[in-house]
Parts: structure tokens; C-alpha cells; sequence
């Protein structure tokens, strides 16, 4: 039995997500006129210190979504894609029911609406039977009580360790799991997992639809996007980046990358891949940077912490500066987190690739 759908009495909650979703799906004409919104007045209160940004490019949008803030469409075929403009989840309607791939919990209730949506224009059964996890991170699947405990929910060996430990009631854990690759067969539709080694975290796999051409892979590749903070929070900065050219290497036309508004296509993971080139090169440049100053500053009352935060926090500004230039106006975003991936690019050079800059080995 598909679960019932909650009442009116989130009617409020629903509304709100539809208002802040608008901007993000539909750009005003200001909005992608000219540069940062230096000059737009503030509301009053809590919000008077925040930031202005540069404008989201047209092409970073995704379609709009409806009154109940969602975007449901063909991927190919029986593939489909669900978004809210921050989220993406991926299903196959087959003729023995649902696969669900990932629940945000800001989709939640919506990914059922969704379903229903299709299933109901192309009558094949909407009850969500195996449910595919591409990781334990609860932004992604969060909303995985919403199908119950009878579902088939498939995921790595090291997801179902992750969600033991956490133990989060919303989060079931995998009923089923697998080491390396499991093929998926549902009601004459296929799906290809496999774990190519940790990246964004240690389970992360990748889902690939053959017969639709499509690839989905969460917090690897941002379509139109730069990446989240701090390389999207990874845990493995060099497998991260290699898992890069691990996702251009299968042969999809079509990506989904778990996040924001839109679909991905092939150059999008040329302009990401040269984006984080671009990034790499310029923090090993700003290695060269003078650390004299910083030890003349704060060596004399041995404040050995002041000296490391101001000099990396110096070489990532002057690595992150040109990117963000050369970024601005092509992805969305390259002067929100373009410092703060710099930073984390920077730390990873030290600490896994050895180089250490004036912190290396005394002469």
C-alpha cells in the first residue's frame, strides 16, 4: 500500500518552500542584469549584514517548479528525475512497481506526489518497492521512513556500518548490501551500482541507468554549479577529485548529481574538472607566498596558531581571487564558495600531497 500523503495541515510549511524555491527556479530579469547586487537595500532585522552575490546564470537554472514545489520530468523512458531546486532524486517506474533512488528530506512528502504524478498518467503501479542508497548522509536520504520498513533498500556494506552507528530512526538501514557492483533487475528495468572507493565519503557509489544513458552520482559533479563548501565536504579530497574523471568515464548523456535545479550534460563535467584544475594550480602557486611577515607578527609572543591561520588563510585568498574572476558568470556560485574550496584544496596539498610551503622540513 502506497503511504498516504500528509494533510493540509503542512499547507503552511509548503507554502513557504514555495516562495523561497521561486528565485532559486525562476532568476528575475535584475537578477541576471549586470554585476553583484551591490546596491540592493536590506530588509530590516536580522538579515541587514548579509552578503550580496553575483547573479545565478540563466544556464545554472533548472525548470521551474509547481505550486507544491516540486519539478517532476522524464529522464528517458521509464527514468524520471525530482527536484526542489537544492535537491535531486532519480526513480524507474517499472511494471512491478517503484525504484527510488535517494530521499531528501526537502523533497520528502513531494517525492511521493511526484511518483504519483507519473504513475498515475502512465498507470504502472506507484508503490516505491526497492529504494537505493547512494550514501548515508542524511541530506540525501532523510526522508527514507517515508516508504516504510517493507521496502527493499540497497546500499554499500559500508552504508548500512555508517547507519548502524548513527542510528537515526529516518534513515532504515539496507536490507540488502554489496561490496564492489550489484545489478539491479526490477519489473524489466535495470540499474548498475558500483563502489569505485570512497570520495564525498567512504560509501559513495555510482548509479548508472544503461538503457537511458543516464549517470547518478551525489556531491561529485554540480551542473552549472561550483561545488559545495570545502570541496563538498569530502573526506577524501584526492579520491574526490578522481572520482571525477571516474564518473566522465562511463558513457551517460545525462547526469544526475543529487543537487540544485537542472540535469547535467557532459560538458559540465569538462568546465567542473577545469575548475578544480584551475583552483590545484593556483593554490601551489600561492605556496610560494612570504611567510616573513606572519612569524615577524606573531613568533615574538609565540602564537604558533596565528601564524598557520593567517598565512593559509593569505595563500587561499590569493589562490581563490583569480577563480573566482575567471568563474564568475559561468557557474553559479564561484564567489560564494571558491574561498572556502581553495582553503580545503590547500590543506589537502599539505596534508596528502606533501607540500608544505614554509612548514616543511627545517634546513
Amino acid at each position: 500500500m502506497t503511504p498516504e500523503l500528509p494533510s493540509s495541515g503542512t499547507a503552511d510549511r509548503r507554502a513557504f518552500l514555495r516562495t523561497a524555491t521561486a528565485a532559486l527556479a525562476v532568476p528575475t530579469a535584475a537578477a541576471l542584469v549586470g554585476g553583484a547586487l551591490s546596491g540592493t537595500a536590506h530588509a530590516a532585522g536580522p538579515t541587514t549584514d548579509l552578503p550580496d552575490f553575483a547573479p545565478v546564470p540563466a544556464a545554472a537554472t533548472g525548470p521551474a517548479l509547481n505550486e507544491q514545489g516540486y519539478f517532476v520530468g522524464r529522464v528517458k523512458g521509464s527514468l524520471y528525475w525530482v527536484t526542489d531546486a537544492y535537491y535531486q532524486a532519480m526513480f524507474l517506474s517499472t511494471r512491478d512497481g517503484v525504484v527510488l533512488v535517494d530521499a531528501p528530506p526537502t523533497i520528502g512528502n513531494n517525492l511521493l506526489r511526484a511518483i504519483a504524478d507519473v504513475t498515475r498518467a502512465n498507470g504502472r503501479p506507484s508503490k516505491v518497492t526497492h529504494l537505493v542508497y547512494t550514501h548515508s548522509h542524511a541530506d540525501h536520504i532523510g526522508a527514507a521512513n517515508l516508504f516504510g520498513r517493507n521496502v527493499v533498500r540497497i546500499a554499500h556494506r559500508e552504508t548500512r556500518r555508517l547507519l548502524l552507528l548513527d542510528g537515526d530512526p529516518n534513515r532504515l538501514v539496507p536490507t540488502v548490501t554489496f561490496d564492489d557492483r550489484f545489478d539491479l533487475h526490477v519489473g524489466g528495468e535495470r540499474l548498475e551500482l558500483a563502489h569505485h572507493g570512497p570520495n564525498h565519503s567512504p560509501d559513495n557509489i555510482f548509479v548508472h541507468a544503461p538503457d537511458h544513458g543516464t549517470l547518478m552520482v551525489v556531491d561529485v559533479l554540480y551542473p552549472g554549479w561550483v561545488p559545495f563548501k570545502n570541496l563538498a565536504v569530502s573526506q577524501d579530497i584526492p579520491a574526490w577529485v578522481k572520482a571525477q574523471d571516474i564518473a566522465m568515464s562511463y558513457p551517460w548523456t545525462t547526469l544526475v548529481g543529487g543537487h540544485l535545479g537542472r540535469l547535467g550534460v557532459r560538458a559540465d563535467g569538462d568546465v567542473q574538472r577545469q575548475y578544480i584544475a584551475d583552483l590545484t594550480a593556483g593554490v601551489k602557486a600561492a605556496m610560494n607566498l612570504d611567510p616573513t611577515p606572519f612569524f615577524q607578527k606573531y613568533g615574538p609572543a609565540g602564537n604558533s596558531w596565528a601564524i598557520f591561520k593567517t598565512y593559509l588563510d593569505a595563500v587561499a585568498a590569493q589562490a581563490a581571487a583569480p577563480v573566482i574572476a575567471k568563474y564568475t558568470g559561468v557557474l553559479a556560485a564561484a564567489d560564494v564558495f571558491t574561498l572556502d574550496n581553495a582553503a580545503t584544496m590547500l590543506e589537502s596539498l599539505r596534508i596528502d600531497a606533501g607540500l608544505l610551503g614554509p612548514f616543511g622540513t627545517r634546513p
